[in-house]
């Protein structure tokens, strides 16, 4: 035998039982990996594949986890729903390219593979995905089998949710049963093929959060989520196929999408190096307002100090007693039932800043604009809202309702303009009860305005006549009044010449007081006067 295969058989089966902590990133046919510490890492040391027990629990699985972080972090679970009970297990690559793990002759797992190849390899990439490949293949990314297609309840950088429609795959997630049961709970996360597509958090075959269809920046319910320099979220909606996905932008900044079965939540985290933890970035559902339609059709739920069920503009209770419940599964219904005899007639109110309703009966034509959006949702009797498909650039694309509007909530920031359909004679009151209320607001102002001008003309006058009283007081030629009251009528008596004349003696210089900006002052007799004194 050669030195080049004693050398082969030395690194794939020797060194790593000599030195398990000596790991490499692949496995090569007829190499065996057993739980005797032996792992594989990625090129770049970020992840590592291998046999671990979770939390509590007795039982052993082949699960990939981040390399070197302290708290081990699994990220993806190949036999969840048959553990290891002892160590005699291996992990092998057959010659037709399938990963099999075994125990004592019994297969645990398989990738079970249709695809073939002549020289297969598994290998643990630096993105956390362990694939299998023809070691002789060209193209590095035509893979036979990668665990990016299985997830189990994580989403890595890379990862797809949603579907591939060529070969009707489907990504999802679904969360570990316990922090020590890796086996599938009842809490999974899936993307809904409707005419508009979206997301659902599921508990068992029950809706419990929706994050509402893409509109181009994010979830129509996470307007939070943003252009970050840490990663950037990817939607595809094509013929190939319709998924959304996370891009790393900086690889040193490492970040996971978690479901929890325990807290029944949803987790965006991201690794904080200098504290050495894992800090939540995201969290859905956010508040009790996330809880799938809470507020029953044609209710909208808005956040104050506590969650509050209104219904949509034009809509009122089904139930009287909703209008103080806490239950309002029954929602609301509308005030004037909608009449085709016209449709044209009808109108829309907008309602601004929504999460835009559930999409199971929906319609969409990505190319129309709002105003061709509007008239096609008239032409359709069974057609209750319409709204932008997409948000960006001032809006593109059409969206159509049919039917009750489902878990509608009202957006505190991010939301999007939401057009409800209303019969005519509803907008006709609306309008009349607009222009009262214009008619009332303006008699009102014009009324106060009226009380307060003459407040303030009502007390001019009076300092007015306040300043002239006190002039009186302070000149010994001015009398006051018997009562030493102003006198509000101010009637002051007029004389003609002859009269005038006589009293200061035809202007007398001895009748003379005196001269002040206007001319002479006369008095009656007044040197007589001051004589006799």
């Amino acid at each position: 035998m050669g030195l080049l295969p004693c050398l082969t058989i030395f690194i794939l089966f020797i060194l790593p039982i000599l030195h398990p902590s000596l790991a490499l990133d692949s496995l090569r046919q007829s190499h065996f990996m057993s739980d005797n510490g032996t792992t594989l890492v990625s090129t770049d040391g970020t992840f590592e594949l291998g046999f671990f027990t979770p939390g509590t629990s007795n039982k052993r699985y082949l699960g990939i986890w981040y390399k070197n972080i302290p708290v081990q972090t699994v990220v993806w679970v190949a036999n969840r729903l048959n553990p290891i009970n002892d160590s005699s297990v291996t992990l092998t690559i057959t010659t037709s390219g399938d990963l099999v793990l075994s125990q004592n002759n019994t297969v645990l797992w398989s990738t079970n593979s249709t695809a073939k190849a002549q020289n297969p390899i598994a290998r643990l990439l630096n993105t956390g995905n362990l694939v299998v490949m023809d070691e002789n293949e060209a193209d590095p990314d035509a893979y036979l089998w990668q665990s990016f297609d299985y997830p189990c309840d994580t989403l890595l950088p890379g990862m797809k949710f949603g579907w591939d429609l060529k070969t009707g795959w489907q990504w999802n997630l679904t969360a570990w049963k316990s922090p020590d049961d890796p086996s599938p709970g009842d809490l999974t996360f899936i993307k809904v093929l409707h005419a508009y597509p979206e997301s659902y958090i599921m508990k068992g075959n029950k809706k419990f959060y929706r994050f509402g269809p893409w509109n181009g920046d994010h979830g129509s319910g996470g307007p939070e989520i943003k252009p970050n320099p840490v990663f950037q979220f990817i939607f595809v909606n094509n013929e190939s196929g319709i998924y959304y996905m996370d891009v790393w932008n900086n690889n040193s900044v490492l970040t996971r999408l978690v479901l929890n079965q325990t807290e029944s939540t949803r987790y965006r985290y991201v690794w904080l190096k200098n504290i050495k933890t894992w800090q939540i970035y995201s969290t859905k559902p956010a508040d009790y307002c996330d809880t799938y339609g809470l507020c029953g059709p044609n209710g909208n739920c808005i956040i104050s100090e506590l969650p509050v069920c209104r219904c949509l503009k034009g809509f009122t209770p089904k139930s009287p007693q909703d209008g103080n419940s806490v239950d309002w599964t029954e929602g609301c219904v509308r005030n004037k039932p909608l009449n085709c005899s016209d449709k044209y007639k009808d109108g829309f109110i907008k309602l601004t800043a929504m999460k835009v309703p559930d999409t199971t009966h929906t319609w969409l034509d990505q190319t129309m604009n709002l105003e061709q959006c509007r008239r096609k949702c008239l032409e359709n009797c069974s057609c209750t809202a319409y709204t932008n498909s997409d948000v960006r650039g001032g809006g593109s694309g059409c969206a159509l309702w049919f039917g009750d509007l489902i878990d509608v909530t009202y957006q505190v920031s991010g939301g999007q303009d939401l057009y409800v359909r209303m019969d005519a004679s509803e907008l006709e009151s609306g309008k009349k009860r607009k222009l009262t209320m214009i008619v009332t607001i303006t008699v009102g102002a014009v009324f106060g305005l009226l009380l307060v001008g003459g407040y303030i003309f009502h007390r001019v006058r009076k300092k007015r006549i306040a300043n002239s009283q006190d002039v009186r007081d302070d000149n010994p030629y001015c009398e006051s009044t018997p009562d030493d009251t102003p006198d509000d009528n101010l009637d002051l008596p007029l004389f003609d010449m002859a009269t005038i004349a006589s009293v200061t003696d035809n202007f007398s210089n001895k009748n003379k007081l005196g001269e002040g900006g206007f001319g002479p002052v006369y008095g009656e007799n007044y040197q007589m006067d001051k004589k006799s004194q």
